[in-house]
């Protein structure tokens, strides 16, 4: 990966502390199911290791004592909202209010210790991270809503209007999600009463390319999304264009979808400047749109 600066993940030179103990893997002998059992819970907690440490540099590294700080989603956000919960209680940052971007968030960063505000439009934001389904390799613009979301629960509308409102943003991921050519899918946030119509628009914007299913509330559907497709908390379905081709440029799937009649959002950030910090093998890595080292923050 070319323009990666290689940030060594130091030593804290604060007290250690049990509440900010770095993940410890499990011990191989309670692992069940023979070897491959064993491997393949090695490799979990590995994973784990590598998002703990990407966490800790970004909030070490980004956030200051004094700031109003947009909390994302998933698992590598999840353990920077604990971290940061650590440093408040150490004394080491102070006054810091976390606007969460969903309801379990919110609970997490209450149970680590942080103050939590809401987020309103045109709210002020000093910084904000939060994971990403994938990055765009060079402009660094990203894909959320990936995931699953429960029918009556907000979209990732509330995720990505956090980010947008950011001073400076983060995206904490795993190696594999820095991609040059993105492939599966990108969620689009339409209206409900149209959706037919906005899906077949955006079927043939981009023909031959990808597919358009609307998204089911439980298990698994057909193209229209079964008996019971999923309704946000906002009233709107979801539609997951899954590209069949790679992706060359996300800006420009963006642009196309904000054309549509009916398309009220989708999951591509691309209007930040955006930090990444990639997890990576025996090291955290952190790169931008401009510079191949840290820039001072």
């Amino acid at each position: 990966m070319e323009a990666v600066a290689r940030a060594s993940i130091a030593a804290s030179s604060h007290a250690p502390v049990p509440l900010c103990r770095r993940p410890r893997p499990h011990r191989a002998a309670r692992c069940l199911g023979g070897r491959r059992s064993v491997a393949c819970a090695a490799a979990a907690d590995a994973d784990v290791v590598r998002l703990f440490d990407a966490a800790k540099l970004t909030v070490d590294e980004f956030v200051k004592s004094g700031m109003v700080v947009g909390l994302g989603s998933g698992a590598a956000s999840g353990l920077a909202v604990q971290y940061l919960g650590t440093r408040l209680r150490r004394g080491s940052l102070t006054g810091i209010v976390g606007i969460p971007s969903s309801v379990i968030c919110a609970s997490e960063a209450e149970k680590a210790g942080i103050k939590v505000g809401s987020h309103e439009e045109g709210a002020q934001i000093d910084f904000a991270f939060t994971d990403a389904d994938v990055i765009e390799e060079g402009t660094l613009a990203a894909v959320i809503g990936r995931g699953k979301t429960e029918s009556g629960q907000p979209s990732f509308i509330q995720e990505k209007g956090i980010v947008e409102s950011a001073d400076k943003v983060a995206f904490i991921i795993d190696n594999d999600k820095y991609v040059n050519g993105i492939e599966g899918s990108i969620p689009v946030l339409v209206k409900s009463g149209n959706w037919i119509d906005t899906a077949e628009e955006i079927d043939d914007l981009f023909l031959g390319d990808a597919e358009v299913w609307r998204r089911p509330s439980i298990g698994t559907a057909g193209p229209s999304g079964g008996d019971f497709p999923l309704v946000t908390k906002e009233g709107h379905h979801i539609l997951d264009v899954i590209f069949t081709t790679p992706i060359q440029d996300l800006g420009k799937v963006a642009e196309g979808l904000e054309k549509i009649v009916g398309v009220v959002d989708h999951g591509i950030i691309c209007n930040t400047t955006p930090y990444a910090v990639i997890a990576s093998k025996g090291e955290v890595q952190v790169l931008d749109r401009k510079s191949s080292v840290i820039p001072n923050t």
